[in-house]
């Protein structure tokens, strides 16, 4: 993060000096909020999850670790790949879970189902550009938690299947850890 800030730093003093209209380096909006979003999203991360930045320049891509600490999914360690596109904060960031899981919310492809990462969202709750990076994680965390919806499911077998017979969930989701996201 620090060195992002002094290439952006470096970068504004590099156009200063650059006669005006020949400037070829712009630092992006994107960058900007990223710098100081990030700092505060590390700084409110809950206790289950932790983010790793492959790139520590490029802090508009990295991978969150969630580690449910209670529910059906204890025990595991599932992946989410985060990319922040230039049009942040007025698009939200592009989220797929790398991990293979079974559930209600979220595809087998890791495909997620979260009003907070629709442009457009039917329940009011969807993304705008008051929303940070911190409510992004709070609320894939929540997922494995209070945010767990059955009554409107991207998974819809796995949906059913709870409704139907939940200790076959509970199985499922056990064989799902176990096979795909054990710590």
């Amino acid at each position: 993060m620090i060195t992002l800030t002094r290439k952006l730093k470096k970068d504004a003093n590099d156009n200063k000096t650059v006669p005006a209209g020949n400037s070829t380096k712009r630092v992006s909006v994107r960058d900007k909020l990223l710098i100081k979003e990030v700092q505060e999203m590390e700084q409110m991360l809950p206790n289950t999850c932790r983010v790793k930045f492959d790139d520590p320049h490029s802090l508009h891509e990295f991978n969150l670790f969630v580690t449910p600490d209670e529910g059906f999914w204890i025990g595991g360690r599932f992946c989410f790949h985060v990319y922040i596109t230039e049009e942040y904060n007025m698009a939200p960031p592009s989220v797929k879970c790398l991990t293979k899981l079974w559930h209600p919310n979220i595809s087998e492809e890791g495909d997620i189902c979260l009003s907070l990462l629709r442009q457009n969202s039917i329940d009011g709750l969807g993304w705008a550009p008051t929303r940070r990076l911190k409510d992004v994680i709070w609320g894939l965390n929540s997922l494995f938690t209070d945010l767990l919806n059955f009554d409107d499911p991207l998974n819809i077998e796995a949906a059913e299947l709870y409704l139907k017979d939940k200790d076959a969930f509970r199985t499922k989701v056990k064989d799902y850890v176990n096979q795909f996201a054990k710590r």
